[in-house]
C-alpha cells in the first residue's frame, strides 16, 4: 500500500471516529454528513480569502519556486472540481483553471462554482455509496475518502494562503471569528 493511500485511509477512519455534531444531526449518514461539514468549513475560508486578498496581490508568490497566490485558487478550484467529480464519477466539468483563470474575478468565481459543484455531489452522498471504491489519483478509494481527501487537500493550500497573508498583513479569515453561515 503506498504511503499516501494509507494516509486517507487511516485519514478516513479517524474522521469516522470523530464524527462533528452537526453529523450527527444528518441522522443515518454520519459520514457523508461529516465530509459535508468539513469541506464547507475550509471552503467557506478559501473563499473568503479569495474575496479578502487585494488583486494585486494575486501576482504575490513568497519564493520564485512556489506558486502565485492567483495560481493556488487556480489550483484548489481544479482539485474540487477533479476530485469531486471522481467521487461522483464523472468527469470534471472544469478543469486548467491554475494555468487559465488569472484575475480576481475569473478566480473567485471558478472557486464558487467549484464548491457549489462539490456541494451537490456531497449533497448525494450517502454512507453507503460512498463506501463504493472507485479509481483515483493514487488507486482505488472510497468516494468517501476522495471527499475527506478534497478537504485535506484544501487545508493543505489554505495553509499555504494564510501565510501569503501573513506576510502582506493580512488577517485570514479562520482568525477574524465565526464564519457566516452559507
Amino acid at each position: 500500500m503506498t504511503t499516501a493511500r494509507s494516509a486517507l485511509l487511516r485519514l478516513l477512519t479517524v474522521s469516522a471516529l470523530l464524527v462533528p455534531s452537526t453529523a450527527l444531526a444528518q441522522g443515518a449518514q454520519p459520514l457523508s454528513g461529516s465530509a459535508k461539514g468539513q469541506f464547507t468549513a475550509i471552503s467557506g475560508f478559501v473563499a473568503r480569502s479569495a474575496e479578502k486578498i487585494p488583486e494585486n496581490l494575486y501576482s504575490f508568490q513568497a519564493t520564485p519556486e512556489v506558486r502565485t497566490i492567483a495560481q493556488l485558487f487556480g489550483h484548489i478550484a481544479d482539485a474540487y472540481f477533479g476530485m469531486c467529480s471522481a467521487a461522483a464519477g464523472s468527469k470534471p466539468p472544469q478543469s486548467g483553471l491554475e494555468k487559465s483563470a488569472t484575475t480576481k474575478a475569473a478566480l473567485v468565481k471558478a472557486l464558487n462554482d467549484g464548491v457549489s459543484y462539490c456541494q451537490s455531489v456531497m449533497s448525494g452522498m450517502t454512507d453507503g455509496k460512498g463506501a463504493e471504491i472507485v479509481d483515483f489519483y493514487f488507486g482505488p478509494t472510497p468516494r468517501l475518502g476522495i471527499l475527506f481527501f478534497v478537504t485535506t487537500h484544501t487545508y493543505e493550500h489554505y495553509g499555504n494562503l494564510v501565510t501569503y497573508m501573513r506576510l502582506n498583513k493580512i488577517v485570514p479569515p479562520s482568525s477574524e471569528g465565526a464564519p457566516p453561515t452559507r
